[in-house]
């Protein structure tokens, strides 16, 4: 393992989008998590989250979870750009030449992708304990880790999602042939999505529609991006100017989707295997 690593970061020391999206990535992050401080404008008007509740525990954790989980296409961008440039400068075939096996191959990037999941993990953890004791409006302590799954859910989404990058890059190859493959999947699981929505929705009255998207099964949430979305759902709906307006918020633990994000990711990590093994690279 240790060669592994090391040898990871040797590739990558002086592969100079790896560093930027890197620094970038943890930058934006660590100042995303704490957005709340500052007065937002939003339509005219002065919007502040943390008087919208966005740090009081329990919240807090689907909050922060929910938020940072948007940046995470910036650290996908690294695991591209990392997977690709084995293939775009024959790196991986002088590997393999000097002994390199493609389960080692696979084992390396499963390391990188591991390593910075968890950096991301742990810090969004440390500064959501850190406001959350600092501006949380609760104090009741068996309150504070009632959500705390969240941080668990935040690191299967991550993972999942670059398990996804890692085999498209492998399958595909070149950067730009990844990003515009994975554009494409995501439009196609929108389509697909939209559709059963439509199909299930249709002839049913206006009364029954919130009823039947919240408790009914939808096959689509299987899918990988569904899926891993329905780990951290929009927290939105949990401010406090939302609260008043008499609209209740039900915490569901989502099983189904967790145990569809670990198949996927245990599928991703197979193929990519698979595709090393029977191309002739």
């Amino acid at each position: 393992m240790l060669k592994l690593l090391k040898l990871e970061y040797y590739k990558n020391l002086n592969y100079q989008p790896f560093k930027v999206f890197s620094i970038l990535y943890f930058a934006i992050l660590i100042a995303l998590l704490f957005i709340g401080l500052v007065d937002l404008n939003v339509f005219g008007a002065t919007i502040n989250l943390k008087e919208q509740g966005i740090y009081n525990f329990p919240e807090i954790w689907n909050f922060t979870t929910w938020i940072v989980a948007l940046l995470k296409i910036f650290l996908g961008l690294i695991i591209v750009f990392s997977i690709s440039q084995e293939f775009t400068n024959r790196m991986f075939k002088q590997n393999t030449i000097d002994g390199l096996s493609r389960k080692e191959f696979i084992a390396s990037k499963l390391l990188t992708i591991t390593i910075f999941t968890a950096v991301s993990t742990l810090i969004v953890f440390v500064i959501t304990m850190f406001l959350g004791h600092q501006y949380s409006k609760v104090t009741d302590s068996s309150k504070m880790y009632a959500e705390i799954y969240y941080i668990g859910n935040y690191f299967v989404k991550l993972f999942t999602f670059f398990s996804f990058l890692m085999f498209i890059s492998v399958l595909l190859r070149k950067s730009m042939f990844v990003f515009l493959g994975f554009f494409v999947y995501w439009v196609v699981e929108k389509i697909l999505t939209g559709i059963e929505t439509f199909q299930r929705l249709s002839g049913i009255q206006d009364a029954q529609r919130k009823a039947v998207l919240e408790h009914d099964f939808f096959v689509t949430s299987l899918l990988p991006l569904e899926s891993m979305s329905n780990l951290i759902p929009n927290p939105l709906m949990r401010l406090d100017m939302i609260k008043v307006m008499g609209v209740k918020y039900t915490v569901n633990y989502p099983t189904e989707s967790m145990f569809a994000c670990i198949i996927w990711s245990v599928i991703f990590i197979a193929g990519s295997y698979w595709i090393l093994r029977k191309r002739d690279w």
